[in-house]
């Protein structure tokens, strides 16, 4: 079989208009929730994509930490390239696909750093080694080999035992949406796509052709 002929027929679901609650966030909320009854594999997983001054995309995949009225946030180093991509543009999108459910969340917005209290907040309560290795670790700087990080990871171990300090290049981003779209997959490929456009303050939405 060649690549071109893997496909799969979508019918767990649907989604229309008068389904859908009036608040994006709510709607999210809803499908979050869904998807972890679901027990959909690491259902809080997204991919976050950012842009380079010189236009050039990149992405990768991160875990979602909190959603709320406010926005979408998640942490990482800020000296990483997605976080020297967020210095120089500070919009991204964000994508989630629950593939057991057949759905995906697009989200599109400005990027903010959370305050020094939320980060620090959080990066005490991660289990002990990923501090460590918060610390240890330049993310996204070249580097010899493995056993190079592994001795870097050891020295930090050292010498902050077991109360290693959140670095300040570390810390917590979150998307404030302005585009939330909500993909529900259906038979023969006619989609459903419910698209929330924030305009003046308000909610809009409107559906999408697939």
């Amino acid at each position: 079989m060649s690549i071109a002929d893997l496909r799969k027929e979508y019918s767990h679901a649907s989604l229309s208009e008068s389904e859908v609650d009036p608040d994006p966030m709510a709607q999210f909320s809803r499908w979050f929730d869904e998807a972890i009854r679901a027990q959909v594999p690491e259902a809080n997983a997204m991919g976050v994509a950012t842009v380079a001054p010189s236009g050039r995309p990149s992405s990768r995949i991160l875990l979602i930490k909190e959603f709320d009225e406010r926005g979408f946030t998640w942490y990482t180093n800020y000296e990483s390239r997605k976080g020297r991509e967020l210095q120089q543009n500070p919009y991204a999108a964000l994508l989630f696909h629950w593939v057991a459910l057949e759905r995906q969340v697009r989200i599109e917005g400005k990027v903010e750093r959370v305050t020094a209290a939320e980060s620090d907040t959080y990066f005490n309560s991660r289990p002990m080694r990923s501090r460590r290795g918060a610390i240890a670790s330049a993310q996204s700087s070249p580097i010899a080999d493995r056993a190079t990080l592994e001795a870097q990871y050891a020295q930090v171990k050292q010498q902050y035992g077991d109360l290693p300090p959140r670095p300040p290049h570390w810390g917590g981003y979150r998307l404030v949406p302005d585009a939330i779209e909500f993909w529900q997959g259906r038979p023969s490929r006619l989609h459903d796509r419910i698209l929330y456009t924030l305009v003046n303050d308000s909610w809009q939405r409107q559906r999408l052709q697939p």
